[in-house]
């Protein structure tokens, strides 16, 4: 049955077509599913895995429910087959010895032939005398050192390539260190405890790796044997219930691979304490704050003293219970934690209680567990064909939690035009889909505690024959409410393949996306602005002629072609856009708002309709120098525009118009002179115009609080120019026939009369001389 699978598979792969391709198709479709019910995968060999794969085995499915001859779609080598490029083996971190060799190893899997290359802190290594890559993959440095005259150093970070055809595939970063130990930071201090006292002597130094800490008396080895001493991993010697035979010189012992050193000695001296008083607790030493990655070992140092001698306890400040697995104490109150796990995180509290009371002592200490990145989603490989899209997902976790970063075949992934990453980087879409999106995809979880990969390849897999573009779509109006839609026919080859075209109809227009704009010149793009709602209308492969009904008088439409086949649609047709009679637009209202004495900002009301402007056109022109001008045109969902470099301080004459399918609307006429632009933009006036009906309302009271002002000052105007006249006509007062009672005796001066003014406003008092005459002296007439 194997055999017979094998020759129906290479059948299958030639392009076996038609009938006999079905017949091909029920049968592997039979012998898998047998396989699947009572053979195992693993005895399968690489051919068949293609075919037991999930994308294969459903297109044979669909084979088998569609038994339409057409070519049978061949499986893409290495997607979610056997073939996929893996990692069997990554380097780790390594510590070498100067001028020995060192081996990383580096494994892999994956459809041949397959290159493997090494980096040394992100730089190629060049293969020869000192470096070498074996067969396996393996890196092999035969001399391992570091050169103090030129500051090289072999030791860094190391990461491996493996290549094939499909990609490039990026291992994990491992750090070889030199071994080394250096000088003793700290050395252990002389002391002098009372007999029956605590002890407690430190050394401290950093090896690489951790050197392995022993401790001399006398220079002769310490036995540890003895339970009054306890020896910790870090180079701290404790000695409880001191006895007169512990006195003497001690010294702590370093050893590595590297070296070995000696500490400075330190005398500890035993005093005879005359009489044992009374001693409150006290804690020598605490725990220290610890970080550590998970499955280490943690231990918590506490040494009290006092008399007598305290009880050392343990507890967590939050509550929880310690345990007892993997959990025990050292000496007299140390706590080893071994295998630690991330439930042990947390703040430990050590306790030094006197027996038979409550007096005690405590001291902190912060433990933290780490976890290196694991995955919980790996991204998949996938097939898909171009210009389609792929996503990726991928979800890590650790303590602290990692952060995700993505490779293609190797480099750093930057989002692109067609390239996102959202939701943390945890997933990758890809979009447009081409030849040059084809590669293998790793995504690597780093954080303090580690690192991880995990990858996936992206196929492009050559798509199904699918119609070409529909040419030469025409729209012409037809009526108020119609328009006639017309194509060309496709070719023979074409033509067999459609089973029918979808019309895709939308109407122009709707408010802009910000109301009125306040830019300084918006040169949007001249391209129709949908307002969402679409219509789609579908008529079969015959049909080249379609008319569209229901539809909006003197409404402009935006309008594109798809042709269908069985295996899917074709790209869209150029778009056209059309309008529906009944008329052409209203006269734009728009106003204009002077910047400096150079530009202008023109302002227009967009239609209430959407749909009813396919577009504006704007002219300008100097009134006193004609040659000055220019047009410009904007979509119907434009309505600001800045016109700037215009003549310093001249009169321009700005002309609106707004046009559709059937027309222009009639024009709308501005005089605007720039020498008003001077003051204004000096003071730093600026527009508040985010929303068209307000400003508009604006406008219009201001006009109207402007004209209301006008008629006031004219009324006022009339009414002080009327009492004027009346105070001019009462100045021209004249002498009465009769002036008994004013005039004066024979031979008398002239009398002043004082004649008061009725005016509010009038001048000082006007002085009247009247002179004496003869005719007055001869009485009246």
């Amino acid at each position: 049955m194997m055999k017979m699978l094998m020759m129906l598979l290479g059948l299958c792969c030639s392009g076996a077509t038609g009938r006999n391709a079905d017949i091909i198709i029920i049968t592997i479709t039979f012998i898998i599913t047998f396989i699947s019910l009572h053979g195992s995968h693993s005895s399968v060999e690489p051919a068949v895995s293609c075919a037991l794969s999930f994308a294969c085995r459903q297109t044979l499915l669909l084979r088998v429910l569609q038994l339409r001859p057409r070519p049978f779609p061949t499986c893409p080598p290495g997607v979610l087959g056997a073939s996929e490029l893996a990692f069997l083996m990554e380097p780790k971190d390594v510590i070498a010895v100067r001028d020995r060799p060192l081996m990383l190893h580096c494994q892999v899997e994956g459809e041949g032939p397959v290159s493997i290359t090494w980096r040394h802190n992100g730089v190629p290594i060049a293969t020869g005398d000192r470096a070498a890559v074996l067969a396996n993959g393996t890196l092999l440095i035969r001399n391992f050192s570091k050169r103090r005259e030129s500051n090289e150093s072999d030791a860094g970070e190391y990461d491996c390539a493996a290549q094939n055809r499909y990609g490039l595939l990026i291992s994990r970063k491992a750090r070889a260190q030199l071994a080394s130990l250096p000088k003793f930071l700290s050395h252990p201090q002389s002391l002098a405890v009372d007999e029956g006292g605590v002890a407690r002597l430190s050394c401290q130094v950093n090896g690489i790796p951790e050197a392995n800490i022993t401790w001399q008396k006398d220079r002769l080895p310490l036995s540890t044997a003895n339970p009054r001493y306890t020896l910790l991993p870090n180079g701290v010697l404790q000695v409880t219930a001191v006895q007169r035979s512990d006195g003497g010189l001690f010294r702590c012992v370093a050893s590595n691979v590297a070296n070995t050193r000696y500490s400075r000695e330190a005398q500890l001296s035993v005093t005879v304490a005359g009489s044992r008083t009374y001693k409150e607790p006290v804690i020598l030493s605490g725990p220290q704050n610890l970080t550590i990655n998970i499955h280490q070992t943690a231990i918590l140092e506490c040494i009290a003293t006092g008399n007598p001698r305290p009880i050392v306890s343990w507890s967590r400040l939050d509550g929880r219970s310690i345990g007892v697995e993997g959990v025990q104490v050292l000496g007299t109150g140390n706590l080893m934690i071994s295998d630690a796990s991330l439930q042990h995180s947390g703040v430990y509290v050590c306790s030094a209680n006197r027996p038979g009371s409550r007096s005690r002592r405590t001291a902190l200490g912060r433990l933290v567990v780490q976890a290196p990145p694991e995955f919980v989603q790996w991204p998949q490989s996938v097939s898909r064909p171009a210009g389609g899209s792929a996503v990726f997902s991928c979800t890590a976790t650790g303590v602290p939690q990692p952060h995700l970063i993505w490779l293609k075949n190797g480099k750093l992934l930057a989002p692109g035009a067609n390239v996102k990453l959202t939701n943390a980087n945890t997933t990758l879409a890809i979009t447009r889909i081409s030849a040059e999106d084809e590669a293998i995809y790793q995504c690597i979880a780093e954080s303090g505690a580690g690192t991880n990969q995990a990858s996936a390849r992206l196929a492009v897999a050559p798509g199904p024959a699918l119609p070409e573009a529909p040419a030469g779509l025409r729209a012409a109006a037809l009526s108020a409410a119609g328009l006639r839609l017309t194509w060309d026919r496709p070719d023979p080859q074409d033509a067999q393949r459609v089973i029918g075209y979808v019309l895709h109809i939308r109407r122009l227009g709707g408010k802009s996306r910000a109301g009125w704009f306040c830019l300084a010149g918006s040169d949007s793009a001249a391209f129709p602005e949908p307002d969402g709602a679409e219509l789609q209308e579908a008529v079969d492969q015959n049909t080249f002629s379609h008319d569209v009904q229901n539809l909006e008088a003197a409404t402009s439409y935006h309008v594109y072609l798809k042709a269908y086949s069985a295996e899917g649609g074709s790209p869209p047709s150029a778009a056209v856009t059309a309008t529906t009679l009944g008329g052409v637009p209203s006269t734009p209202s728009f106003f204009t708002k002077v910047l400096n004495q150079t530009a202008m900002q023109v302002y227009w009301e967009l239609p209430s309709k959407p749909g009813k402007v396919e577009g504006f056109r704007l002219q300008y022109h100097g009134v006193s120098n004609p040659d000055v001008q220019g047009q410009e045109v904007f979509p119907g969902h434009i309505n600001t525009h800045t016109v700037s470099n215009l003549e310093p301080a001249a009169v321009y004459e700005i002309q609106l118009v707004a046009f559709n399918g059937n027309g222009d609307s009639p024009s709308a006429r501005h005089l605007v002179s720039l020498a008003e632009g001077g003051a204004s933009a000096a003071a730093g006036q600026s527009c508040n115009c985010d929303q068209s009906d307000q400003s508009m309302s604006t406008l219009l009271v201001g006009v109207h609080s402007g004209l209301a002002c006008v008629l006031c000052c004219l009324l006022f105007i009339l009414l002080a120019y009327r009492r004027s006249f009346i105070c001019r006509k009462e100045r021209s007062w004249e002498t009465p026939a009769t002036l008994t009672g004013v005039r004066g005796a024979k031979g008398q001066r002239a009398e002043r009369v004082e004649l008061s003014q009725r005016c509010d406003s009038a001048p000082p008092p006007v002085t009247v001389m009247v002179e004496s005459s003869r005719s007055a002296e001869s009485g009246p007439r």
